[in-house]
């Protein structure tokens, strides 16, 4: 038994080292796959041929107008982290014309709704009783 035990351990050592092999050369062919397409893995540097056909872009400035812009947002980011309320807009307010019209708006919307709710009901109430009428007459 213990013969047997040490035969498949030696047998499986040497399929791991057969697998790394064939995982190795595998690597190998997918990196110079890579390479031809110019495409290169995560953290690594381009390669000196990528580097020299390519110039280096210029420094872009940004104009006056955005720099204010920029700044004002950031303090306005700082004050709120700092607790300083950031200047609030003022409330609008609603025009007593205006709540009157929405009132009037509210009060006939919910009147069609309870006049087709009753209509509803009346039809049901019409269709119990209509069958129980004609077994009555016949």
């Amino acid at each position: 038994m213990a013969i047997r035990a040490s035969a498949q351990a030696d047998l499986l050592a040497m399929a791991l080292v057969g697998y790394e092999r064939e995982k190795a050369k595998i690597e190998a062919a997918i990196a110079d796959i890579r390479n031809q397409l110019g495409l290169r893995g995560r953290g690594r540097p381009k390669s000196a041929a990528a580097t020299t056909s390519q110039a280096a872009p210029g420094k872009r400035t940004l104009s006056p107008a955005a720099r204010r812009r920029i700044a004002a947002a950031q303090r306005k980011r700082w004050a709120v982290i700092k607790g300083k309320s950031a200047p609030a807009k003022p409330k609008r307010k609603l025009s007593a014309a205006g709540r009157r019209a929405i009132i009037e708006a509210t009060k006939k919307r919910w009147a069609a709704f309870h006049k087709s709710k009753a209509k509803k009901a009346e039809s049901k109430a019409s269709k119990k009783t209509a069958p129980a009428a004609a077994a009555a007459a016949s």
